[in-house]
């Protein structure tokens, strides 16, 4: 008869074959696969957690669905005694990881089913589930897989998914048909999902299907997998309606249980907040209260131009090709070029203060009319054609492949990616464009709306306070509406940078004039709003 091991035994022994297993795999693989294991003292962390709100008389009926080589069991024998576990249960697809894991814990009172958890039919008797996911991006699921993801996960969660949802979601929804009444679960997954949109439909079973708990997101600085560049957060729910007028507990950095920032926001409340990662930062606002960018300005993404180093070209490469400079446009450099925050104008509207003056191709002439106007340029345009630029999809769906998307000279940009490091500094930057040069898409171009071009027009040097009034935006504020990466990476789409607050531009415009809120013209989308619609 084999003699017990003691579990810290046995989890020395883990993190050994861990360790071995990994080294047996490329990066490429693992990324592709979505396989990052759980730190020990995280999963330490997390089981602590879990035997903290789990209920006192129940026996735990233990489930993780991509157990790997069960850094949560582990944690769960060391956090509940042996008598509070009546059954241990776990998944693993890949026979790698799963075969020795199996091996390793075969004694110690926990099964491992080399199985896919997604094809398995549920039964609901587990009362926790603790479970990392495969982290799997939607474009490495097969478009066969992804409809069966789908249609499973509505039967199991009545929760129907994008497309674009990454293979983590559906392992959240599809284990609700595992669940017994009551059962406690604790997701450890990245955080994107309080963000983006495929992400609604897991923040509406989480709303709706059962009671939403509590959300830890780790500090973004702090990466929790030195593997992966991913923010990741805890997300705690129970297998019950959700109770009238609950509160869901948020907190940020720190550990669960000694969080750096901690805040209770009611569910309703997350009926209609887009953005879950300004939480607990910040407080709930009422949106078609508050007057925001979008008020004041329309945004766009600069420039997608196919292929930046060919329709892009610095004044010595027209001059040295002898290429008409008529057939391009000023184009700003990105931003590591821009020392200062303002671009200024020479005579002919280039940017005069900047190091790397660059200019786009863009025209609207057939190329049997540039070969007979502009030779050299013609020459040029057939090195495009033998490069296959053509042939891309941006390039392809254009009327003529080299010319571009209208975008004007916008008069404020906003920096597209940026990082928020120790000493608060601005992660992302306005910059006030003088010049007629337009943008790439690593910046937001901001143009201003009707009631701000009014004012503009009797007032030009209004410009400048309104830019004043957007480089005083808090970095809380902008990090509160933009999306996060692992290591600090921040980013801001045009609709987040359309939420930020900015009610003070409001007293730079003559009385009487007011932005329109589009609540206020069409009263119905609030309650259209509420019901999903």
């Amino acid at each position: 008869m084999p003699v017990p091991q003691t579990i810290d035994l046995l989890e020395e022994q883990r993190l050994a074959l861990q360790a071995e297993l990994d080294s047996q795999k490329t990066q490429a693989e693992r990324n592709r696969l979505g396989q990052f294991s759980t730190p020990p003292a995280l999963a330490l962390d997390i089981l602590r957690y879990a035997y903290r709100i789990f209920p006192r008389r129940e026996k735990a009926r233990f489930l993780d669905p991509a157990i790997g080589t069960g850094s949560f069991y582990s944690a769960l024998r060391r956090v509940f005694p042996k008598d509070r576990i009546a059954e241990a249960l776990g998944f693993e697809i890949d026979p790698h990881y799963g075969t020795l894991a199996a091996h390793l814990w075969k004694n110690s009172g926990l099964a491992i089913k080399l199985s896919d958890f997604t094809q398995v039919p549920p039964t609901p008797r587990f009362n926790l589930i603790i479970c990392n996911p495969p982290y799997v991006r939607h474009h490495h699921l097969q478009n066969g897989e992804k409809a069966r993801l789908q249609l499973k996960t509505l039967q199991a969660s009545g929760i129907r998914i994008s497309g674009l949802a990454g293979l983590y979601c559906h392992f959240v929804l599809l284990s609700h048909a595992c669940m017994a009444d009551g059962a406690v679960a604790g997701w450890l997954i990245p955080s994107e999902f309080m963000d983006v949109n495929y992400g609604q439909a897991v923040k509406r079973y989480l709303l709706d299907r059962v009671t939403l708990l509590h959300i830890h997101r780790f500090d973004p600085n702090d990466l929790q997998f030195a593997d992966a560049l991913v923010s990741s957060a805890v997300v705690w729910f129970r297998n019950t309606a959700p109770p009238k007028d609950h509160q869901v507990l948020f907190t940020f950095g720190g550990t669960l249980s000694e969080p750096k920032l901690s805040r209770k926001i009611p569910s309703r409340a997350l009926l209609h907040e887009p953005k879950w990662t300004r939480f607990p930062a910040s407080d709930v606002r009422d949106r078609d209260a508050v007057l925001t960018i979008s008020d004041f300005f329309r945004i766009k993404r600069g420039l997608a131009t196919g292929d930046n180093r060919y329709f892009i070209l610095s004044e010595d490469e027209i001059a040295a090709r002898g290429l008409p400079i008529e057939v391009f446009h000023p184009i700003l450099p990105s931003p590591r070029y821009l020392t200062k925050d303002e671009v200024e104008a020479d005579s002919q509207g280039n940017p005069a203060n900047i190091e790397r003056r660059l200019f786009l191709l863009d025209l609207q002439l057939t190329e049997d009319q540039i070969e007979h106007r502009f030779p050299k340029l013609h020459a040029y345009l057939q090195e495009g054609r033998a490069r296959g630029l053509h042939k891309r999809y941006l390039c392809r769906h254009r009327a003529l492949w080299y010319s571009q998307e209208n975008r004007p000279p916008p008069p404020i940009v906003c920096t597209y990616l940026g990082r928020a490091d120790i000493n608060r500094k601005r992660p992302f930057r306005f910059i006030l464009n003088n010049s007629k040069a337009t943008v790439a898409n690593v910046y937001l171009a901001m143009y201003p709306t009707r009631v701000l071009a009014r004012a503009l027009a009797r007032d030009p040097a209004l410009i400048r306070r309104v830019w004043a009034i957007l480089n005083a935006i808090t970095p809380d504020q902008l990090l509160g509406e933009g999306r996060v990466y692992g290591g600090g990476l921040h980013k801001l789409e045009p609709g987040e940078l359309a939420n930020v607050p900015v009610p003070e531009i409001m007293t730079l415009l003559p009385k009487g004039e007011r932005p329109v809120k589009q609540a206020e013209m069409f009263p119905h989308f609030r309650a259209a709003a509420s019901h999903g619609s």
